[in-house]
């Protein structure tokens, strides 16, 4: 009799799960911002209390699947009748990098490590940061970039060019740190980097970033 039950009621939750999401509208998960996203959380864990709690009543989780689908659903109608109300509820987006220069303050408003910073912008293509004018990480959590006017996306093949084999770049500072063991990697050392942090008109610890690419070319970003 209780498998009978389990079974009714995971239909249920189903089916009201799916009039939730109708009603709130489809997103993909990348898409979603933070109340979303908690709200879908919660909701799904009722549902499956509702499916298989059998001692509690089955209408008390009913009832606040529906609640929690119409507080999303009334935040979506307020926002789209009031844009302004957009940045108290889902965020702002933020600029992380600007014309070469990376926040240091807005990283930490984002709440993301450089490294992070790094890896999204290797998962967007961009391996030189050198590449990017603006970084803007935005309010699901995605980062969005803008390349250089010379970097805009183009068929060399189209305009008989042959470019150069593009070179994988190794951080050698992160937060003004050097990492010893990506210089052993590359054959270098820490009096090479000081070195060429020097020529570059600066000290180690006014630099936030630097990379280096297989020719020993050195990129570095000042700490703001």
């Amino acid at each position: 009799m209780e498998i009978i039950k389990v079974i009714v009621l995971s239909f249920v939750s189903a089916a009201v799960l799916f009039v939730i999401a109708k009603i709130i509208g489809h997103k993909q998960m990348s898409q979603l911002d933070l109340f979303d996203y908690i709200t879908g959380i919660t909701i799904g864990s009722i549902a499956a209390e509702l499916a298989t709690n059998l001692d509690k009543p089955w209408w008390k989780p009913l009832i606040s699947m529906i609640t929690y689908g119409m507080i999303t659903a009334a935040l979506n109608i307020v926002t789209e009748k009031y844009p302004r109300s957009r940045k108290y509820i889902n965020g702002t987006p933020t600029i992380i990098m600007n014309k070469g220069k990376i926040y240091r303050s807005n990283l930490k408003k984002a709440k993301l490590e450089l490294s992070e910073f790094l890896m999204m912008c290797r998962q967007e293509g961009y391996f030189d940061l050198t590449e990017i004018q603006t970084a803007i990480f935005e309010c699901n959590g995605k980062l969005t970039i803008l390349p250089v006017s010379t970097k805009r996306p183009i068929n060399p093949e189209d305009i008989s060019l042959m470019p150069k084999e593009s070179s994988f770049q190794t951080e050698v500072i992160m937060d003004g740190r050097i990492l010893e063991e990506n210089l052993k990697r590359m054959g270098l050392d820490s009096g090479w980097l000081q070195k060429q942090v020097k020529a570059q008109g600066y000290t180690a610890g006014e630099i936030l970033l630097g990379v280096c690419d297989e020719n020993n070319s050195l990129t570095l970003y000042q700490n703001e």
